[in-house]
């Protein structure tokens, strides 16, 4: 058995010596080709790193560059803020005085404004009492020179025509008319009134007449006195059918039949003016009152 043993271990020292070298140059070459891979890698590796360091550092520079240009533009800034905001605090100063001059001008003016209107009324209130009593001394005057009337004659009654006992006109008829005009205007309405009810007295067939029944109609209009108002509206229609204040009296009516919940007839008023002045300023309010009602002016129906 060590004679068998003997002879395994010499076959395998000769195995090693016969094999070992046609298995070494192979292994070799891998190795060196690997060794050449890696120190190739180790060569692209260190110039990476040294690509990446040159990129870091300019990149840094650069960061660097813009952070002190930034504070350079935060100081600026800094500055620009603050002398604006100096100059307009100058300038605030600069005109807050004047603005409170002229503040102060204005409320004197205003003050002396309000003591001239107060004068005015005065004046005007004052003149109003002359005129009244102007007037009031044109009426003595006239009711003294007015002629007594005849004694009756022995014979008995007369038999021809009465005299007539109606009073005369107190003032010319233009004069009465423009008291009244006036006194509607200054918010003497109660006076104005009265005025165009004389003036209708004893001017009711003159050129100014439908005018006056017309304020009458919208002084009654203002009051909320619509019953009235529509009456005297219709006045103006009727009596006066061709006027210059006809136009004015379709457009009123219109509006106070509307004021007495009479929406249907209110709209035909309004339609007949359209129909009758097309073209006038009271058409073109007429046809908005239409518009507010939901109503067309197409339909337009001729008055009964």
């Amino acid at each position: 058995m060590y004679q068998e043993a003997r002879v395994k271990v010499l076959r395998l020292f000769l195995l090693t010596i016969f094999v070992f070298p046609a298995v070494c140059p192979a292994a070799s070459k891998e190795m060196l080709e690997l060794q050449r891979d890696v120190a190739d890698l180790q060569d692209q590796v260190r110039k990476l790193r040294s690509a990446f360091d040159e990129k870091t550092t300019t990149l840094t520079v650069l960061v660097q560059q813009s952070v002190d240009a930034s504070n350079k533009a935060n100081v600026a800034i800094a500055g620009l803020q603050g002398g604006i905001l100096e100059q307009l605090r100058q300038q605030g100063k600069e005109v807050v005085g004047p603005v409170v001059g002229v503040g102060a001008k204005v409320d004197q003016m205003t003050t002396q404004f309000q003591e001239v209107a107060n004068a005015m009324a005065d004046v005007t209130t004052r003149l109003g009492k002359l005129e009244q009593q102007v007037m009031d001394l044109g009426n003595a005057v006239r009711t003294i020179q007015t002629p007594a009337a005849p004694p009756p004659t022995a014979s008995g009654p007369s038999t021809g025509p009465t005299a007539s006992t109606s009073a005369p006109p107190p003032i010319p008829g233009d004069v009465l008319y423009q008291n009244a005009y006036r006194d509607r205007l200054g918010g003497k309405i109660d006076l104005a009134l009265q005025e165009f009810n004389d003036y209708l007295k004893y001017y009711g067939e003159s050129s100014l007449a439908p005018a006056a029944q017309f304020w009458i109609g919208d002084i009654y209009f203002s009051q909320n006195d619509f019953e009235k108002a529509l009456q005297a509206f219709d006045l103006v229609l009727e009596k006066y059918p061709s006027n210059n204040k006809t136009p004015d009296a379709l457009y009123m009516k219109g509006k106070t039949l509307l004021k007495l919940d009479r929406r249907t007839a209110g709209a035909n008023e309004f339609r007949e003016l359209i129909r009758r002045y097309p073209g006038s300023d009271l058409a073109t309010k007429a046809k908005a009152q239409l518009r507010s009602l939901g109503l067309s002016a197409s339909s337009a129906s001729r008055r009964k």
